[in-house]
């Protein structure tokens, strides 16, 4: 009662027993005898989309992971990171999924309701929170518009007059392949994520001159794209990226080749993180809340903890307009 407060117990009873544990050098009850009379491991699985080392260099997981952890922090709750399938085969489960103690698992970035990570989960019982990825009956969901939120970003670089616009998109599944895509890879999209942003592009009327699919959402894979998309003689005037990451990497190529943003070519992207590295360079961006994606996670998972099933959460966007988007060049 001491050391965790319940039960009647006099202050000054109390402090006796915590001086007498100090002199003792003992830290308090084990917590897996704890754990064991509470039901609960107190632990919160989160299954990145992607290995640790690339979630890591991204700054839109590491904002939502901290919104997360500093919501579920006063709530007693711990987090393990299990990282997401590499396998080109098709999704795998990993081990953890399948043994690791878990009171609820989160699964981050554009899981589906056929993923086997997510029966993993059923058959054990464990309730799941699907972040990015597509709504089913049963599984609580979090996400944001960012369909809407790329059509608003195709719009105005349609109101700049352009008319040739290419796309640079997230993975379409797990192959995570690299280059320009054709007809017959779009029958292959099948991440959630990429395909609401890639419908936004055409929400807005557009049908893109080219699209290029990176494996990542890292600036070296939009670099490659931007090398790809505007080296050629009749290149857009416009592109439309599905992260910052990968349209700060557009902007790089775009320097490397001798062109000018946006006079020469204009570039928007999605996310709204803070680039101080690109300067002058200020991207046009969708902004996303991330620390505030992180805590409605975090709430969804003690709603859940509470035997509550939680509305699914979809969080407003906003087109945040900078400096790499311009009027379409004339010919």
């Amino acid at each position: 009662m001491a050391f965790s407060g319940a039960g009647p117990i006099a202050p000054t009873t109390r402090q006796k027993v915590l001086d007498a544990a100090t002199r003792l050098d003992y830290s308090g009850p084990n917590p897996l005898g704890r754990q064991l009379r509470r039901g609960r491991s107190g632990i919160v699985g989160v299954v990145v989309g992607d290995s640790l080392g690339r979630s890591f260099r991204d700054p839109v997981s590491i904002q939502v992971l901290d919104g997360l952890v500093s919501t579920l922090g006063p709530l007693d709750l711990g987090v393990l990171l299990i990282p997401g399938s590499n396998d080109p085969a098709g999704p795998t489960v990993d081990p953890l999924v399948e043994t690791a103690a878990m009171d609820v698992a989160v699964l981050l970035w554009g899981g589906t309701t056929d993923d086997p990570m997510l029966e993993a989960l059923r058959r054990r019982g464990i309730p799941a929170v699907i972040v990015e990825g597509k709504r089913s009956d049963g599984v609580a969901s979090v996400g944001i518009d960012d369909r809407g939120g790329i059509r608003q970003a195709t719009e105005h670089l349609l109101s700049l007059g352009h008319t040739r616009i290419a796309t640079v998109t997230l993975p379409f599944n797990a192959m995570r392949s690299e280059g320009l895509v054709d007809e017959g890879r779009l029958v292959h999209l099948e991440w959630e994520i990429t395909k609401r942003r890639m419908a936004g592009v055409t929400d807005a009327g557009v049908t893109p001159v080219a699209t290029y699919e990176t494996p990542a959402s890292l600036v070296e894979h939009g670099r490659s794209a931007g090398l790809a998309l505007l080296d050629v003689p009749d290149r857009p005037t416009a592109v439309a990226c599905q992260s910052d990451l990968l349209a700060s990497g557009v902007v790089l190529a775009a320097r490397e080749l001798g062109l000018r943003v946006p006079q020469d070519v204009s570039v928007s992207g999605f996310d709204g993180l803070d680039l101080p590295w690109l300067a002058p360079d200020v991207l046009t961006t969708v902004v996303q809340p991330l620390a505030e994606k992180g805590a409605a996670i975090g709430h969804a998972v003690e709603d859940l903890l509470a035997g509550e099933h939680p509305a699914a959460r979809e969080l407003p966007v906003e087109l945040r307009i900078g400096t790499t988007t311009g009027p379409a060049p004339t010919v």
